[in-house]
């Protein structure tokens, strides 16, 4: 871990307006928020999906999700708190633990699982959704597992921590990249009284995610269990904005999120995401044929 000064903003961005999330269930009853959803695919390009999942209550969680098939995009999954166990038709298997991410590309195609392996405690994280480039739509599936130790962080001058997922925040690399997308993916615990600030790109959309506390953000205040979706830069009423600085007047905790749109057509039938309406033909066809990984 690393102790550094954060950078001085220009000016910040603001929020431009705040999502709630919908109660809902997953895979064989996996009780969860879903926070993005298939409304804000279009103004949060690349990413199509988050869900946040939080309970101590086993029968919320414990089936997991059994095979399931995805093709098109990425999948990541953060779990801070809880063991899930992936496998997957590609033949990777790992084991995700607190703190930790998982990585993975479906691709052209993969059938996996994820199934808890605890029979009670606290289960929590978030699963995000990355879309893939049209051109890359079809690679080859791809999975890797990061143990929370293999995540870079930093703590600034104010205390704050800040765990680097994808991308790179105040010089620090995180433990993805991705050319196209160029996804930013931080965790950040804010202690009360803090302020801590990141630059971000004015090509990018953005969002943050409080779990815990609440948050700041250019005079307006994110609650938890709150998304604030960040004014973009360009066509905006902050064109000067080269990146975003949150406070907190109690102990907060939050993820931000940034990508690169890809401005390309998103067909999306379930689990499959691709271009074209054809194109999902295509996916069924394969996977009722057998033919992913």
């Amino acid at each position: 871990m690393n102790d550094m000064n954060t950078i001085a903003l220009h000016q910040t961005r603001g929020i431009e307006h705040i999502v709630e999330g919908v109660a809902t269930s997953d895979g064989a009853g996996v009780k969860l928020t879903r926070v993005l959803s298939g409304r804000l695919q279009k103004r949060l390009d690349p990413f199509l999906m988050l869900d946040a999942f939080a309970s101590d209550n086993p029968d919320d969680y414990i089936a997991g999700f059994p095979d399931h098939p995805h093709r098109g995009f990425e999948t990541v999954t953060y779990m801070l708190a809880g063991r899930m166990r992936h496998r997957d038709s590609a033949g990777h298997e790992g084991l995700l633990e607190n703190g930790g991410v998982q990585w993975m590309t479906a691709g052209r195609g993969v059938i996996h699982s994820e199934i808890p392996e605890q029979e009670d405690g606290v289960m929590e994280g978030f699963q995000l959704w990355l879309n893939l480039p049209a051109q890359r739509k079809m690679i080859a599936p791809w999975y890797r597992d990061f143990a929370s130790g293999a995540i870079p962080e930093y703590v600034t001058p104010q205390g704050v921590k800040v765990r680097v997922i994808a991308g790179t925040s105040n010089g620090v690399a995180g433990a993805v990249t991705r050319e196209i997308t160029e996804p930013l993916y931080l965790d950040i615990h804010v202690p009360a009284g803090a302020e801590f600030s990141t630059s971000l790109p004015s090509t990018h959309n953005a969002f943050i995610y409080v779990y815990r506390g609440a948050v700041m953000v250019d005079g307006v205040q994110v609650a938890s269990r709150r998304m604030g979706i960040l004014n973009n830069v360009q066509g905006s009423n902050a064109p000067g904005a080269d990146g975003v600085t949150l406070s907190a007047a109690e102990d907060a905790r939050l993820i931000l999120v940034a990508g690169k749109p890809l401005n390309e057509p998103i067909v999306q039938y379930g689990p499959f995401v691709m271009n074209t309406q054809q194109e999902i033909h295509q996916a069924l066809s394969d996977y009722n044929n057998g033919h992913f990984a």
